[in-house]
């Protein structure tokens, strides 16, 4: 099993910390957590998303009989220096024991509920931490200078067209550079808008780019904002666009 797969690796570092994971499950977690850094940072992960649902829980004080109860397990203290009965009961014992009954079925009232609520938070956690899948890419160019050196590289999607800005991409103070579809048909060349000067730049795909056979992409020198008379200016770079 995969234990670094993204999905797989949440669930299980989500139930590390809320306490579901038990037995062996938690011990063969625990040796993961050792060995690999991710699932490490993953269970950091959680316990930071976790630890402001559990801070506006409101604190409960066990009676004193509880604590005792624990003394006697432990072995730190006599049942009978508790006050425990070992036989008969006084009314006052009893009234005691009836006390400690309904506070037992309180605490596990409020653990059923606390668990209960843990679960929901879990599972809205998970949905929220599910990775958007990327759009497929269906379409790539890449734009060369005259040293065959990438300058942009342009992904499209059905959805977006992605233009990836390289490190041998110089800009210009005073020029934009334009991007153009040129038609298989012949007809002229259709902009797509300024080509971006740093990374980061995701537009909705535009429509005529995907409704058209396309002979290539281009790249032109323009003023400022781009052409005024609708046509390249000065076409620097002709880039192919292949499917894949």
């Amino acid at each position: 099993m995969n234990y670094l797969k993204e999905e797989r690796l949440n669930a299980l570092a989500a139930e590390y910390v809320v306490g579901t994971l038990r037995g062996k499950a938690r011990t063969r977690y625990q040796k993961l957590m050792m060995q690999y850094q991710a699932v490490s940072d993953a269970t950091a992960q959680w316990e930071q998303y976790l630890t402001g649902f559990a801070e506006t829980l409101p604190p409960v004080t066990p009676p004193a009989n509880v604590w005792e109860s624990i003394q006697i397990k432990l072995g730190h203290k006599a049942a009978n220096d508790a006050g425990i009965a070992t036989g008969v009961n006084t009314p006052s014992d009893s009234g005691q024991v009836l006390d400690f009954e309904k506070e037992k079925q309180k605490r596990w009232k409020n653990l059923s509920f606390l668990s209960t609520a843990a679960t929901l938070v879990l599972a809205v956690l998970l949905f929220v931490m599910q990775p958007i899948p990327a759009p497929e890419v269906s379409h790539i160019a890449v734009v060369n200078n005259a040293d065959n050196t990438p300058l942009w590289v342009i992904e499209v999607s059905d959805e977006t067209m992605n233009v990836k800005v390289t490190d041998a991409f110089v800009a210009l103070a005073d020029k934009d550079y334009e991007l153009w579809m040129v038609p298989a048909n012949g007809e002229a060349p259709i902009s797509l808008g300024l080509m971006p000067e740093a990374n980061g730049d995701t537009r909705v795909t535009p429509d005529i780019l995907l409704s058209q056979s396309i002979a290539a992409l281009a790249v032109s020198l323009e003023a400022p904002g781009g052409s005024v008379t609708g046509a390249p200016t000065e076409v620097l770079y002709i880039a192919p666009i292949v499917s894949v």
